[in-house]
Protein backbone atom coordinates (compact mmCIF):
# COMPACT_ATOMS: atom_id res chain seq x y z
CA UNK A 1 0.00 0.00 0.00
CA UNK A 2 1.84 3.09 -1.24
CA UNK A 3 1.00 6.64 -0.21
CA UNK A 4 -0.42 7.26 -3.68
CA UNK A 5 -2.67 4.22 -3.45
CA UNK A 6 -3.78 5.20 0.06
CA UNK A 7 -4.65 8.72 -1.12
CA UNK A 8 -6.67 7.35 -4.04
CA UNK A 9 -8.61 4.94 -1.82
CA UNK A 10 -9.35 7.49 0.88
CA UNK A 11 -10.35 10.10 -1.68
CA UNK A 12 -12.65 7.65 -3.47
CA UNK A 13 -14.45 6.73 -0.24
CA UNK A 14 -14.45 10.06 1.60
CA UNK A 15 -14.93 13.15 -0.54
CA UNK A 16 -13.98 15.58 2.24
CA UNK A 17 -10.47 14.07 2.32
CA UNK A 18 -9.93 14.03 -1.44
CA UNK A 19 -6.62 15.73 -2.18
CA UNK A 20 -5.49 15.78 1.46
CA UNK A 21 -1.77 15.11 2.01
CA UNK A 22 -0.91 11.53 2.91
CA UNK A 23 2.15 10.61 4.98
CA UNK A 24 3.39 7.20 6.12
CA UNK A 25 3.20 6.93 9.91
CA UNK A 26 4.45 3.40 10.43
CA UNK A 27 4.28 -0.23 9.45
CA UNK A 28 3.74 -3.27 11.63
CA UNK A 29 3.48 -6.99 11.12
CA UNK A 30 -0.01 -6.83 9.62
CA UNK A 31 -0.91 -3.23 8.77
CA UNK A 32 0.36 -0.08 7.09
CA UNK A 33 -0.68 3.19 8.74
CA UNK A 34 -0.97 6.58 7.04
CA UNK A 35 -1.73 10.05 8.35
CA UNK A 36 -4.27 11.74 6.05
CA UNK A 37 -4.40 15.48 6.43
CA UNK A 38 -3.54 16.54 9.96
CA UNK A 39 -6.26 14.64 11.79
CA UNK A 40 -7.01 11.18 10.39
CA UNK A 41 -5.05 7.97 10.78
CA UNK A 42 -5.93 5.17 8.36
CA UNK A 43 -5.01 1.51 8.85
CA UNK A 44 -4.68 -0.72 5.81
CA UNK A 45 -4.24 -4.47 6.37
CA UNK A 46 -1.44 -6.06 4.35
CA UNK A 47 -2.21 -9.68 5.15
CA UNK A 48 -5.47 -11.62 5.18
CA UNK A 49 -4.74 -12.83 8.71
CA UNK A 50 -5.36 -9.26 9.94
CA UNK A 51 -8.91 -9.02 8.56
CA UNK A 52 -10.81 -10.58 11.50
CA UNK A 53 -8.98 -8.20 13.84
CA UNK A 54 -9.94 -5.28 11.65
CA UNK A 55 -13.59 -6.29 11.92
CA UNK A 56 -13.31 -6.59 15.70
CA UNK A 57 -11.78 -3.11 15.98
CA UNK A 58 -14.63 -1.62 13.95
CA UNK A 59 -17.22 -3.36 16.14
CA UNK A 60 -15.67 -3.05 19.60
CA UNK A 61 -13.67 0.18 19.80
CA UNK A 62 -16.57 2.67 19.48
CA UNK A 63 -18.51 1.29 22.47
CA UNK A 64 -15.29 0.65 24.43
CA UNK A 65 -13.79 4.14 24.08
CA UNK A 66 -16.08 5.95 26.57
CA UNK A 67 -15.51 3.23 29.19
CA UNK A 68 -11.72 3.57 29.51
CA UNK A 69 -9.73 6.55 30.84
CA UNK A 70 -7.13 6.83 28.04
CA UNK A 71 -7.78 7.63 24.38
CA UNK A 72 -8.07 4.67 22.02
CA UNK A 73 -8.63 4.75 18.25
CA UNK A 74 -12.28 4.96 17.24
CA UNK A 75 -12.96 3.88 13.64
CA UNK A 76 -15.22 6.62 12.30
CA UNK A 77 -14.46 6.33 8.59
CA UNK A 78 -14.77 2.77 7.28
CA UNK A 79 -13.77 1.96 3.73
CA UNK A 80 -15.31 -1.03 2.00
CA UNK A 81 -13.71 -3.47 -0.46
CA UNK A 82 -13.41 -2.16 -4.00
CA UNK A 83 -11.76 -3.01 -7.29
CA UNK A 84 -8.63 -1.16 -6.21
CA UNK A 85 -8.36 -2.85 -2.82
CA UNK A 86 -10.14 -6.07 -1.83
CA UNK A 87 -10.38 -5.48 1.93
CA UNK A 88 -11.98 -3.04 4.32
CA UNK A 89 -9.91 -0.33 6.03
CA UNK A 90 -10.69 2.37 8.54
CA UNK A 91 -9.75 5.84 9.72
CA UNK A 92 -9.72 7.26 13.26
CA UNK A 93 -8.78 10.63 14.64
CA UNK A 94 -5.08 10.99 15.42
CA UNK A 95 -4.00 10.31 19.01
CA UNK A 96 -0.88 12.47 19.47
CA UNK A 97 2.05 10.82 21.22
CA UNK A 98 5.11 8.65 20.84
CA UNK A 99 5.42 4.92 21.31
CA UNK A 100 6.87 4.12 24.72
CA UNK A 101 9.39 2.04 22.78
CA UNK A 102 10.73 5.16 21.06
CA UNK A 103 10.36 7.71 23.87
CA UNK A 104 13.76 7.03 25.49
CA UNK A 105 12.29 7.51 28.96
CA UNK A 106 14.49 6.48 31.91
CA UNK A 107 12.70 4.15 34.32
CA UNK A 108 12.50 6.94 36.89
CA UNK A 109 10.49 9.07 34.45
CA UNK A 110 7.86 6.40 33.77
CA UNK A 111 5.99 6.68 37.08
CA UNK A 112 3.23 8.97 35.84
CA UNK A 113 2.51 6.97 32.70
CA UNK A 114 2.63 3.75 34.72
CA UNK A 115 -0.05 4.89 37.15
CA UNK A 116 -2.29 6.02 34.29
CA UNK A 117 -1.81 2.70 32.51
CA UNK A 118 -2.78 0.91 35.73
CA UNK A 119 -6.03 2.87 35.89
CA UNK A 120 -6.68 2.13 32.23
CA UNK A 121 -6.14 -1.61 32.67
CA UNK A 122 -8.31 -1.69 35.79
CA UNK A 123 -11.17 -0.18 33.77
CA UNK A 124 -10.52 -2.43 30.76
CA UNK A 125 -10.47 -5.58 32.89
CA UNK A 126 -13.66 -4.71 34.77
CA UNK A 127 -15.83 -7.87 34.64
CA UNK A 128 -18.84 -5.75 33.64
CA UNK A 129 -17.18 -4.99 30.30
CA UNK A 130 -17.40 -8.62 29.17
CA UNK A 131 -21.20 -8.63 28.70
CA UNK A 132 -21.22 -4.98 27.67
CA UNK A 133 -18.68 -5.03 24.81
CA UNK A 134 -17.15 -8.49 24.81
CA UNK A 135 -19.97 -10.45 23.18
CA UNK A 136 -18.65 -12.20 20.13
CA UNK A 137 -14.98 -11.66 20.96
CA UNK A 138 -12.80 -14.79 20.71
CA UNK A 139 -11.38 -16.37 23.85
CA UNK A 140 -7.57 -15.87 23.76
CA UNK A 141 -7.35 -17.16 20.17
CA UNK A 142 -3.53 -17.13 20.10
CA UNK A 143 -3.31 -18.81 23.53
CA UNK A 144 -1.00 -16.11 24.81
CA UNK A 145 -1.73 -16.97 28.45
CA UNK A 146 -0.98 -20.68 27.98
CA UNK A 147 2.66 -21.44 28.90
CA UNK A 148 2.44 -24.77 27.10
CA UNK A 149 2.18 -22.78 23.86
CA UNK A 150 4.20 -19.67 24.59
CA UNK A 151 7.22 -21.03 26.50
CA UNK A 152 8.50 -23.13 23.56
CA UNK A 153 7.96 -20.15 21.26
CA UNK A 154 9.86 -17.91 23.66
CA UNK A 155 12.78 -20.32 23.79
CA UNK A 156 12.96 -20.44 20.00
CA UNK A 157 13.06 -16.68 19.70
CA UNK A 158 15.58 -16.27 22.50
CA UNK A 159 17.87 -18.80 20.86
CA UNK A 160 17.85 -16.71 17.68
CA UNK A 161 18.88 -13.69 19.77
CA UNK A 162 21.92 -15.44 21.24
CA UNK A 163 24.32 -12.72 20.03
CA UNK A 164 22.64 -10.27 22.43
CA UNK A 165 23.19 -12.41 25.52
CA UNK A 166 19.54 -12.52 26.57
CA UNK A 167 19.53 -16.21 27.46
CA UNK A 168 20.59 -16.43 31.09
CA UNK A 169 19.70 -18.52 34.17
CA UNK A 170 17.05 -16.03 35.34
CA UNK A 171 15.20 -16.21 32.02
CA UNK A 172 15.29 -20.00 31.98
CA UNK A 173 14.14 -20.18 35.60
CA UNK A 174 11.12 -18.01 34.82
CA UNK A 175 10.19 -20.06 31.75
CA UNK A 176 10.59 -23.31 33.68
CA UNK A 177 8.35 -21.97 36.46
CA UNK A 178 5.72 -20.95 33.92
CA UNK A 179 5.80 -24.39 32.30
CA UNK A 180 4.46 -25.86 35.53
CA UNK A 181 1.21 -23.95 34.96
CA UNK A 182 -1.52 -25.25 32.70
CA UNK A 183 -3.89 -23.12 30.65
CA UNK A 184 -5.65 -20.47 32.76
CA UNK A 185 -9.03 -21.45 34.17
CA UNK A 186 -10.13 -18.29 35.99
CA UNK A 187 -12.54 -15.54 34.93
CA UNK A 188 -11.78 -13.71 31.69
CA UNK A 189 -11.75 -10.00 30.90
CA UNK A 190 -11.85 -7.88 27.79
CA UNK A 191 -8.17 -7.57 26.84
CA UNK A 192 -6.18 -5.55 24.35
CA UNK A 193 -4.48 -8.83 23.47
CA UNK A 194 -1.14 -7.51 22.21
CA UNK A 195 -0.15 -4.84 24.70
CA UNK A 196 3.54 -3.98 24.54
CA UNK A 197 5.88 -0.99 24.37
CA UNK A 198 4.86 -0.06 20.82
CA UNK A 199 1.18 0.19 21.69
CA UNK A 200 1.31 2.55 24.68
CA UNK A 201 1.69 6.18 23.61
CA UNK A 202 3.23 8.84 25.86
CA UNK A 203 3.24 12.61 25.47
CA UNK A 204 6.03 15.17 25.79
CA UNK A 205 5.48 15.29 29.56
CA UNK A 206 5.98 11.52 29.92
CA UNK A 207 2.29 10.95 30.64
CA UNK A 208 0.22 8.19 29.05
CA UNK A 209 -1.43 9.52 25.89
CA UNK A 210 -3.31 6.54 24.48
CA UNK A 211 -3.38 2.83 23.64
CA UNK A 212 -3.33 1.83 19.98
CA UNK A 213 -3.44 -1.22 17.67
CA UNK A 214 -6.37 -3.31 18.90
CA UNK A 215 -6.39 -5.98 16.22
CA UNK A 216 -5.97 -8.73 18.83
CA UNK A 217 -8.76 -7.55 21.15
CA UNK A 218 -10.33 -10.59 22.80
CA UNK A 219 -11.54 -11.99 26.09
CA UNK A 220 -8.79 -13.71 28.04
CA UNK A 221 -6.96 -13.99 31.32
CA UNK A 222 -5.82 -10.43 32.18
CA UNK A 223 -2.24 -11.71 32.32
CA UNK A 224 -1.92 -11.17 28.57
CA UNK A 225 -2.21 -7.40 29.06
CA UNK A 226 -0.29 -7.34 32.34
CA UNK A 227 2.83 -8.48 30.50
CA UNK A 228 3.55 -4.77 29.88
CA UNK A 229 3.66 -4.22 33.66
CA UNK A 230 6.78 -6.36 33.78
CA UNK A 231 8.46 -5.51 30.47
CA UNK A 232 7.88 -1.76 30.38
CA UNK A 233 8.28 -0.75 34.02
CA UNK A 234 10.23 -1.56 37.15
CA UNK A 235 10.90 -0.10 40.58
CA UNK A 236 8.68 2.85 41.60
CA UNK A 237 6.99 2.93 38.17
CA UNK A 238 5.84 -0.68 38.41
CA UNK A 239 4.74 -0.09 42.00
CA UNK A 240 2.64 2.90 40.87
CA UNK A 241 1.05 0.82 38.13
CA UNK A 242 0.13 -2.03 40.44
CA UNK A 243 -1.15 0.38 43.09
CA UNK A 244 -3.54 1.82 40.50
CA UNK A 245 -4.50 -1.57 39.05
CA UNK A 246 -4.91 -3.68 42.18
CA UNK A 247 -3.55 -7.01 43.37
CA UNK A 248 -2.10 -9.50 40.90
CA UNK A 249 -1.78 -13.07 42.17
CA UNK A 250 1.46 -15.03 41.84
CA UNK A 251 0.18 -17.36 39.10
CA UNK A 252 -1.11 -14.48 36.98
CA UNK A 253 2.15 -12.61 37.53
CA UNK A 254 4.13 -15.63 36.33
CA UNK A 255 2.02 -15.87 33.19
CA UNK A 256 2.45 -12.14 32.58
CA UNK A 257 6.23 -12.28 33.04
CA UNK A 258 6.48 -15.30 30.75
CA UNK A 259 4.52 -13.53 28.03
CA UNK A 260 6.61 -10.39 28.54
CA UNK A 261 9.74 -12.39 27.73
CA UNK A 262 8.12 -13.83 24.60
CA UNK A 263 6.81 -10.48 23.34
CA UNK A 264 10.10 -8.69 23.98
CA UNK A 265 12.01 -11.45 22.20
CA UNK A 266 9.63 -11.19 19.23
CA UNK A 267 9.99 -7.39 19.16
CA UNK A 268 13.78 -7.63 19.46
CA UNK A 269 13.97 -10.03 16.55
CA UNK A 270 11.72 -7.77 14.46
CA UNK A 271 13.74 -4.68 15.44
CA UNK A 272 17.03 -6.33 14.54
CA UNK A 273 15.70 -7.40 11.13
CA UNK A 274 14.33 -3.92 10.33
CA UNK A 275 17.23 -1.89 11.75
CA UNK A 276 15.23 -0.22 14.54
CA UNK A 277 17.93 0.41 17.11
CA UNK A 278 15.77 2.05 19.79
CA UNK A 279 13.10 -0.64 19.65
CA UNK A 280 15.82 -3.28 19.89
CA UNK A 281 17.32 -1.63 22.97
CA UNK A 282 13.93 -1.25 24.66
CA UNK A 283 12.98 -4.85 23.89
CA UNK A 284 16.22 -6.29 25.26
CA UNK A 285 15.81 -4.17 28.39
CA UNK A 286 12.23 -5.43 28.65
CA UNK A 287 13.46 -9.02 28.93
CA UNK A 288 15.74 -7.98 31.79
CA UNK A 289 12.89 -6.13 33.53
CA UNK A 290 10.57 -9.11 33.17
CA UNK A 291 12.89 -11.49 35.04
CA UNK A 292 14.39 -9.01 37.52
CA UNK A 293 11.67 -9.38 40.13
Amino acid sequence: MSATEAAELVGAHFADLRGAPVRLLDTGWDNTVYLVGAEWVFRFPRRAIALPGMDREIAVLPPLAPRVPLPIPVPELVGTPSHGYPWCFWGARLIPGRELAEARLPDADRVGAAGELGEFLRALHDPDLVPAVGAGLPDDPLRRADPGVRVPMARERLARLSEYGVWNPAVEALLAEAELLGPPTGPVSVCHGDLHVRHLLVDENARAAGVIDWGDVCVADPAIDLSLVYSGFEGPARAALLAAYGPVGLERETRARMLAVFLCAALAEYAASTDRAQLLAESLTGIRRAVAG
